[in-house]
């Protein structure tokens, strides 16, 4: 069996775009590279992504069900790093107090 190396966590990009990065929460939490400051912010970058995904199947847009919402939410529970669902922002993704 080969021995497989994984690249360095380009964290830049993962605060952009963490799918292109991770390929779910998990790997986020699993990373050793990550400060828990940096995985929390990047669960909660991907968890307003996660959010607008919804808003868009929710106004009709094609795409099948997926809970990486919950995950991501999961993750930061985790991490010590609640989310204030009482008090949310006036879009439909709420943007979520911290």
């Amino acid at each position: 069996m080969a021995n497989q190396t994984r690249s360095p966590v380009d964290v830049q990009r993962a605060l952009l775009d963490p799918g292109a990065v991770f390929t779910s929460p998990r790997e986020v939490l699993q990373s050793d590279e990550l400060s828990r400051e940096q995985k929390i912010e990047i669960l909660r970058r991907w968890e307003y992504d996660a959010a607008g995904y919804a808003v868009a199947l929710e106004e009709g847009m094609p795409g099948g069900e997926d809970d990486l919402q919950r995950q991501i939410l999961l993750a930061l529970e985790q991490l010590g790093a609640s989310t204030d669902t009482e008090h949310v922002g006036p879009t439909k993704q709420h943007g979520m107090s911290r």
